[in-house]
């Protein structure tokens, strides 16, 4: 069963400076029918203004991905964690227990393109934690790169869920699939450009979820790059 979440319908909200969308139910935004997909519980596409952002806030159990598609925000929490992280990089922190952080955009003059990512955990109280890496164009390039995992292999960031959380950047004309195995979930965002999936066209911010699929296959009409979740 596949369901296709176009950009227009996704909830917005606009704090001047802060332009959100939400794929599923979030803050203000309510849709009895978009409240996540498994343990995927919330995709933001966040633009926030120069020098602005969230000041220091709480969080509990929760795996929050932060995905950076153009310029920087800088991160920090009551854990001991301060950082900038730039376009390429991918940051996970685990709430857990609880913590408080705060994320605010250093340029005086770019605004920030992200998406951050709420995921369940698969155990409530864990230990808060953190860790960031990089991931370049050339790995993603082409092929479906790992940037999260459970188990944190191939040099993939630690998620406490069953989830495998892929990127790729797609050259026009170039097809990638993935095989799902069993009764997993799938989800497939679109970050920007254009692909071809089950016949029709995605655009940057339509995001699809997939059930009882055994094989996804994308094929890119300009260059785009795309998230895609494999979850239980």
């Amino acid at each position: 069963m596949i369901n296709i979440i176009r950009s227009e319908t996704r909830g917005q909200a606009d704090h001047g400076w802060l332009q959100a969308r939400h794929s599923f139910s979030f803050a203000d935004y309510y849709d009895p029918d978009r409240m996540g997909f498994g343990s995927l519980r919330v995709i933001n596409e966040d633009r926030i203004a120069a020098a602005k952002g969230f000041g220091a806030h709480p969080h509990k159990d929760m795996e929050i991905v932060t995905y950076i598609i153009d310029g920087a925000l800088e991160h920090k929490d009551s854990i001991g964690n301060g950082s900038v992280i730039r376009a390429g990089d991918v940051q996970r922190m685990t709430a857990g227990t609880g913590v408080l952080h705060s994320e605010i955009n250093p340029s005086d003059d770019d605004p920030v393109h992200l998406l951050q990512i709420w995921i369940l955990p698969g155990k409530t109280s864990l230990q808060p934690g953190y860790e960031e890496r990089h991931f370049s164009k050339a790995e993603k390039l082409n092929q479906w790169r790992l940037l999260g995992s459970r188990d944190g292999h191939d040099g993939s960031l630690t998620i406490h869920q069953d989830i495998n959380l892929y990127s790729a950047v797609i050259e026009p004309g170039n097809e990638l699939e993935h095989h799902y195995s069993g009764n997993r979930r799938g989800y497939l965002q679109v970050v920007s450009g254009a692909l071809t999936f089950d016949g029709e066209i995605l655009t940057a911010g339509d995001g699809v979820t997939m059930q009882n699929l055994d094989k996804l296959s994308v094929i890119a009409t300009e260059e785009s790059e795309a998230l895609l979740f494999d979850m239980e």
